[in-house]
């Protein structure tokens, strides 16, 4: 496996790096001057600009860019409704632990007030009996993780 680089250090730590760019056949990504098969946005948005502007056909300008056709969709539509940032990669799934609310936040810090023994799998037992809510003892484990971690700023 071939070292990585900075910038491709840099784009895998904002999501942004190309699971497999070996796949992108597109002969300007092959010079590895400006074009960067490793830059996920770039090769969307040149994947795109290659259908809208030199009429390419969209299965093979998926083919020649290592996407499937879904994915080649899901690009366009994203591009149409938010423009280039719309490329930008996003999380996936929950936002966030979607039960656990300020209230149960709350519910939480109390018990461990109460007692600092108290291990996630007691407090999952307690929200289920008390406020008749499941909720997984490792969500909980992350939410208090999430909370004692201090919030870094993105690199500008």
């Amino acid at each position: 496996m071939a070292k990585r680089t900075a910038k491709a250090e840099r784009l895998k730590a904002l999501g942004s790096l190309t699971p497999h760019p070996e796949r992108v056949r597109a002969a300007w990504f092959q010079t590895g001057e400006f074009f960067d098969a490793q830059d996920a946005v770039q090769v969307k948005y040149e994947m795109l600009r290659q259908v809208l502007h030199e009429g390419a056909s969209k299965a093979e300008t998926a083919a020649l860019f290592g996407v499937s056709r879904p994915t080649f969709y899901q690009a366009q539509a994203a591009l149409a409704r938010d423009g280039l940032a719309g490329l930008l990669p996003h999380q996936r799934g929950p936002k966030g632990g979607h039960k656990l609310t300020a209230e149960v936040m709350r519910f939480i810090e109390q018990r461990q007030s109460e007692d600092p023994e108290v291990h996630a799998r007691g407090l999952a037992r307690q929200i289920k009996a008390e406020l008749k809510l499941a909720v997984h003892p490792r969500s909980i484990e992350r939410a208090l993780a999430r909370k004692k971690k201090p919030r870094i700023p993105p690199r500008q």
